[in-house]
């Protein structure tokens, strides 16, 4: 194992500064603005991605620790299998800073910390408030399908949010109250959107003016929080105390919970979610079975904690090499991400060979050096931010047969949401549900296109709420920048005019009259999802910038992913397992049914195949 350097030594200072590197970021934000990255060839424009990450690792990481704190969590007290296992809240990851990145601390910005906006009611309420953001401009008249991808994309993200990040429960008193214009037909007046809850380590006695926090109740890191839980109490109640496993809660459903609690009273909680959690706690237990075949002398804890480990790392190259070149298609972004797991070297040099260097550009980042780039890890209210893609929900879902591609029930997301969930799982089996979702395209993420369901969604508490005007809230609430200065603080060319700003000339004329004709009034989500988009893309390239920095950061600063992703640590027959599969391995595995529909298919993400007679996804 690779001797451990402390967080100091990991700070990138290789780079930052030194003439070198300011000439290839120099280069790189040139080539950028001058013609786009997504304009250049595939080399030329890896190069500028490249340059554009170290000055994005320079410039936009910045450390909330900083601030005043009181009762902070406390981690347990060091022992030898924080070494070799993942906690379940996070903490030790950092061996020298064991608090860095477990559940309860702060999240990180990605601008600086003096540029945060207090969240006074003149900003959060300002005009145009959220609701008529809401009411305007993201209204869906007719789904508009991002027809490259299918809808496990939505289930997928959801299921990787419940592992990221979670601001917590909202208190219910002292709400938000959003003013309703006349003709609005909001049951209640004025509508309530809750806070976020407030930063419970911040210091009362911090000086007038102190950038306010919030606090991750999720563990920051990697580690598929959403299937193991972030406490001791929460991951014992998932596992069986066999042989490694989990529980399954219920034999039809086979949903993964505590079985004495009901998971569709869970805020959140719908079909796609339910499938994920579902077919990787079953992963996870085939995990186990490869393990205990290997290793017949391990123990419950042992093959437990190895199967985490493989699990975790499973779901994160899932993402990396697959989900996200599956919504962000263009030829270089599928080139770059998969070097960020396998090097510029490939997969097939890795398989052959493994790492044959140490730089992260040849060899890719797993198994490479920790490196925190100077700052503390954590996830950012920006990464936060520009992961709020409802848009890619349907309305309208259509249940299909794995077998012959012949209709089981049409049904809205009304019918697929909460308590009525559990009903469709009941009534219709795991693969037929599969098949359906990657037979159906999900939705583009941009204006006109936020789910009819989620702008009028009651919540497990009885509360009406409308998730469209709530994210252009949480975004002002949290002190994330507008459009504009959101992009200049990422060294971005701010739009100046409606017109540049989108290519759409009826929606360039809609937020012009929204926001009063002030461009710098425009929301950042109202932004992100009026852009052009590079070739290829589901989402903006405003968003990209924030995902070429943290979706980097998530495997550069975690021990497991880097120094310590070894196979003293995961065992060889768990990294084989990590290298032999994919995300569609894992679907045949458990649903061997489904091989025709992802016959020749290099990635679980693209529509399936329906028999020819059938027509076209929907």
């Amino acid at each position: 194992m690779t001797k451990k350097r402390t967080a100091r030594q990991r700070s990138g200072s290789g780079y930052r500064g030194s003439l070198p590197w300011r000439v290839v970021t120099g280069l790189a934000e040139y080539a950028d603005r001058r013609a786009g990255w997504n304009h250049l060839a595939v080399t030329p424009g890896l190069l500028t991605l490249f340059g554009l990450r170290v000055r994005l690792r320079q410039n936009n990481l910045h450390d909330t620790t900083v601030l005043p704190s009181v009762g902070l969590p406390e981690p347990a007290p060091p022992s030898a299998s924080h070494k070799v296992n993942r906690t379940a809240d996070g903490s030790h990851n950092d061996l020298d800073e064991p608090r860095m990145g477990m559940a309860g601390t702060r999240f990180g910005r990605n601008i600086p910390l003096d540029r945060i906006v207090p969240a006074t009611p003149e900003w959060v309420l300002s005009r145009p408030n959220p609701r008529e953001v809401s009411r305007a401009l993201l209204t869906r008249d007719e789904l508009i399908p991002a027809e490259s991808v299918n809808s496990l994309v939505a289930a997928w993200l959801q299921f990787m949010i419940r592992d990221w990040f979670s601001h917590g429960t909202s208190p219910t008193e002292q709400p938000w109250e959003v003013p309703l214009m006349d003709d609005d037909p909001w049951p209640e007046r004025p509508m309530r959107i809750m806070r976020t809850p407030n930063d419970p380590t911040r210091d009362p006695q911090a000086p007038t003016g102190t950038p306010d926090t919030r606090v991750n109740v999720s563990s920051h890191w990697w580690d598929a929080s959403q299937i193991y839980g972030t406490s001791e109490e929460e991951q014992l109640r998932m596992r069986n105390g066999t042989l490694g496993k989990l529980r399954l809660w219920d034999e039809q459903s086979m949903l993964p919970t505590d079985p004495d609690s009901d998971p569709s009273r869970v805020p959140g909680f719908w079909l796609g979610l339910a499938m994920m959690q579902n077919l990787f706690t079953r992963e996870h237990n085939a995990i186990c079975d490869h393990l205990h075949a290997a290793y017949p002398s391990w123990d419950d804890e042992e093959l437990f904690q190895r199967a985490r480990l493989v699990n975790a790392a499973l779901l994160a190259k899932i993402h990396t090499v697959e989900w996200t070149p599956a919504v962000i298609s263009h030829p270089t972004t599928v080139k770059a991400l998969r070097a960020n797991w396998w090097g510029i070297a490939g997969e097939r040099v890795h398989n052959l060979f493994g790492r044959i260097s140490e730089s992260e550009v040849l060899s890719g980042i797993p198994g490479g050096a920790t490196d925190h780039y100077g700052i503390p890890y954590s996830l950012t209210e920006e990464f936060v931010a520009v992961y709020r893609m409802h848009p890619l929900i349907r309305d309208d879902w259509h249940l299909r047969s794995a077998a012959d591609n012949g209709t089981l029930g049409h049904c809205t997301f009304r019918d697929i949401a909460g308590p009525e969930a559990l009903k469709v799982l009941k009534s219709t089996s795991m693969s037929d549900l599969l098949y359906s979702f990657g037979t159906l395209h999900p939705g583009l993420v941009t204006l006109h296109n936020f789910p009819k369901f989620l702008q009028g969604y009651e919540r497990p508490d009885g509360q009406l709420q409308d998730l469209a005007a709530t994210d252009i809230l949480r975004s002002r609430e949290l002190g994330v920048p507008r459009y504009n200065e959101f992009r200049r603080l990422l060294r971005l060319k701010p739009a100046e005019t409606f017109e540049e700003l989108t290519g759409n000339p009826a929606w360039a004329r809609e937020i012009k009259r929204l926001y009063a004709d002030d461009i710098e009034k425009v929301d950042l989500t109202v932004g992100m999802y009026a852009e052009r988009l590079p070739a290829g893309f589901a989402f903006s390239d405003t968003a990209f910038r924030i995902f070429i920095l943290m979706a980097s950061r998530r495997l550069n600063s975690d021990r497991f992913f880097t120094e310590y992703y070894t196979p003293e640590v995961y065992s060889k027959a768990g990294m084989a397992w990590i290298d032999d599969n994919s995300m569609i391995t894992v679907l045949l595995r458990h649903h061997p049914e489904l091989r025709t529909a992802l016959a020749g298919l290099d990635n679980a993400f693209v529509p399936w195949h329906t028999p020819r007679s059938s027509g076209t996804n929907g």
